[in-house]
């Protein structure tokens, strides 16, 4: 085995199997005994059915954040063109993503492909529509953290951290001190309007934000998901301190989170369509009203209208 394996991969389930290994890889791979703190697994039934012919099995396992918990296995090191076979056979259900080991090293990891759905403790940093500004109730965020915590109020704690006025660059740069106290598994960073703005970021600088994010949650073994941008009202679109608010702006910045995260395999839940042509759901042009953030949160959590 001369070739490059640049690649580890946490694996606790049927990738394990050298059988697997041998039908996907055409062999079985160098591994490396692992552990990942702060999760558990549960199982998740499998409707492929090559999937299913490769590894004998209808029902596979999915992580789950649970802290106090660790899951063993092994970390597989597997050259460019097995990674690729790796991607091929995992399922829609799940999506390749970083994570930090509990030897505190790096590696992919196949999660959930929803990625709030295995989260535990959540913490949200953005602007004043993720703090809810023009609706009493909280906007998204207070209707998120009610039903999250609803479904486990032992475990399950949401902090919306969002302040109103902040870019991502200011977001990137007060995060790291506000996540040790709260132990977050996963990082909701909401891009919003004011990177849209005449005084918003570049997209070199939206990129250097980004990755100062994606370092600060993988450092605290959290999951980071970037939530927005929203369609904005351009025609009713206040204007602050000389800042502009366009559609344009808005539409670049959309691609420039959609890009970036495509590229570095980071969730990105996109809040674009919800609104879109919807200016009934804006108190103001930028900032929505209580049943404009009523049908963002339902857009999130896959909740029926």
């Amino acid at each position: 085995m001369n070739e490059t394996r640049p690649h580890a991969l946490f694996s606790f389930g049927t990738l394990l199997d050298e059988r697997v290994q041998k039908t996907i890889f055409g062999q079985a791979v160098p591994r490396t005994p692992a552990a990942l703190a702060g999760h558990t697994t549960r199982p998740i039934r499998i409707a492929d059915p090559e999937v299913i012919a490769t590894s004998g099995l209808d029902v596979h396992l999915t992580l789950e954040r649970r802290i106090g918990a660790e899951v063993e296995g092994a970390v597989l090191h597997l050259t460019d063109a097995e990674l690729a076979a790796a991607d091929d056979y995992e399922v829609d259900d799940y999506v390749r993503r970083r994570v930090r080991l509990s030897s505190g090293a790096s590696a992919w990891a196949y999660l959930d492909a929803q990625p709030l759905r295995p989260a535990s403790r959540i913490v949200i940093v953005g602007d004043s529509i993720a703090y809810g500004r023009c609706d009493p109730q909280g906007g998204w965020a207070a209707r998120l953290a009610s039903g999250h915590i609803a479904a486990d109020e032992t475990d399950n704690r949401v902090f919306n951290l969002a302040v109103p006025g902040l870019t991502l660059a200011e977001v990137a740069e007060q995060t790291p001190a506000l996540l040790p106290a709260r132990l977050p598994d996963t990082l909701v960073v909401a891009a919003g309007i004011n990177d849209v703005s005449s005084a918003g970021n570049g997209s070199i600088r939206l990129e250097e934000s980004l990755d100062a994010l994606a370092a600060t949650a993988l450092a605290h073994g959290a999951r980071l998901v970037v939530v927005g941008p929203i369609w904005l009202d351009e025609g009713r679109a206040p204007a602050y301190e000389g800042m502009s608010f366009t559609h344009e702006r808005a539409s670049a910045l959309r691609e420039d989170l959609r890009s970036w995260c495509a590229v570095h395999h980071v969730d990105h839940l996109d809040l674009w369509e919800p609104l879109r042509d919807r200016p009934d759901l804006f108190a103001d042009g930028l900032h929505p009203t209580p049943e404009g953030h009523e049908v963002l949160y339902r857009h999130l959590t896959g909740v029926a209208l």
